[in-house]
């Protein structure tokens, strides 16, 4: 059984009549507020800043430019009347004579055999790369370094395609990338100048294209 509270100490009761007293007196407080003291003194309120300059600069309208007008169509020839006249031509006889004596034909002219060209059978990849007797260092001892090279300080790699045939000698020698200044030149000659050990392939001498790399330095 719930227990009831005593209506003495029972804080509910009393809500409603504390809250209509403080309605009152705070009615009361504003009316007499507002009757007793109706002007409040006004101050100036001043705003202090650093006037900024604007300046209005005129847009340029843009123009619209018109299409230019489609290109003329082209003149329709016209066929004129020629003033030339072809003149008659004969026509020979067209009939075989059986019993006319015929001379042999002549001989076909020779062909020339024209000669393959020394690149086209050069191989690009073998078993046994063609390689320098000595080393690329023989190739480096041959090596002229340019008056024009020295004084102007150029140094750097030189890249030359040789093309060895089937005893080591080079045939051809061509600059892949150069440094310039007299130093290609000098790489090439050099090339020329060495002897190889020609590349093979199953077992066969054969001809090779081969890369050299080619180093100018100043001591």
């Amino acid at each position: 059984m719930a227990l009831k509270k005593n209506p003495k100490v029972d804080l509910k009761l009393k809500y409603r009549r504390v809250s209509e007293i403080s309605l009152i007196i705070s009615l009361t407080f504003l009316i007499v507020a507002f009757k007793f003291f109706p002007q409040f003194d006004k101050g100036a309120v001043k705003f202090e800043g650093p006037q900024e300059l604007v300046n209005v600069e005129d847009i340029v309208k843009t123009k619209q430019e018109s299409a230019p007008p489609p290109p003329p169509k082209p003149p329709i020839p016209i066929e004129a009347p020629s003033d030339d006249v072809l003149e008659d031509i004969a026509i020979a006889t067209t009939e075989l004579d059986i019993n006319e004596q015929v001379s042999a034909p002549p001989p076909p002219p020779k062909q020339e055999v024209k000669e393959e060209d020394d690149e086209a059978v050069f191989f690009v990849a073998v078993e046994e790369t063609p390689e320098p007797i000595g080393g690329i260092e023989a190739i480096q001892k041959k090596i002229i370094y340019p008056e024009i090279a020295k004084r102007a300080g150029v140094q750097g790699r030189v890249f030359i395609k040789a093309f060895v045939n089937e005893v080591g000698d080079v045939v051809k020698a061509e600059v892949i990338k150069g440094i310039g200044a007299g130093c290609d030149e000098a790489a090439v000659q050099a090339v020329m100048q060495t002897k190889f050990k020609p590349g093979k392939q199953r077992g066969k001498a054969v001809k090779v294209q081969v890369s050299i790399p080619i180093v100018f330095k100043l001591q």
